[in-house]
């Protein structure tokens, strides 16, 4: 089945080494307004450290992990959360939207502008080869870059609320993606990213 059948209302955006698509609205039986709401009320939100470059670093944002297994990241090991029955609701539409199966999902809280993510790939052996990784945003928008591992070249693409995102194939191997700080007044972000741990 086309990962990205117009059926599924994903569109596809050209890109060399990897596959991307996105939907500017997943189709849900509850507003958006009350998901973020929910989300940033019902989650045990946590202030994380990791290790970049062999120094520790405290997180720019807030986290939590949910699902069947454990994830471990930049010498971060998160033991899963069972998932509530709203990010279960969440769960079966991202899978019915992306024809694919995720057991697990990453929560990220960016409570304004001065909270980000640094440039990364979603590579770790647990994913597999060519993960999907499906990254769905409620609130605030923010701005979502790409740049090639080899080529340099970069792409942006705005995160708005309600948005599903699908990262394919061999994109991981090949490009870098991160959410940078911005100085404008921005207000709160709950994004989801849907994966699959074997």
């Amino acid at each position: 089945m086309d990962l990205f059948s117009a059926e599924a209302g994903l569109q596809p955006i050209p890109i060399e080494d990897g596959e991307l698509a996105m939907l500017a609205q997943l189709p849900l039986p509850i507003p958006n307004a009350d998901v973020l709401r929910r989300l940033v009320d019902e989650t045990p939100w946590r202030a994380e450290t990791i290790v970049v470059y062999g120094q520790r670093h405290l997180q720019p944002r807030l986290t939590a992990w949910y699902g069947d297994a454990g994830y471990t990241y930049s010498g971060l090991t998160l033991d899963p959360l069972p998932m509530t029955p709203l990010l279960r609701q969440l769960h079966a539409a991202v899978e019915a939207a992306t024809r694919r199966r995720y057991n697990s999902v990453l929560l990220n809280y960016y409570r304004d502008g001065a909270d980000s993510m640094g440039m990364h790939s979603d590579d770790e052996r647990e994913l597999g080869r060519e993960p999907a990784i499906a990254s769905l945003s409620f609130g605030a928008t923010r701005t979502f870059v790409l740049r090639h591992k080899a080529s340099k070249r970069t792409l942006k693409f705005d995160l708005t609320d309600g948005s599903l995102l699908l990262m394919a194939g061999s994109l991981q191997t090949h490009w870098l993606h991160g959410i940078n700080k911005t100085a404008k007044p921005t207000g709160a972000r709950v994004n989801l990213t849907f994966r699959y741990i074997a």
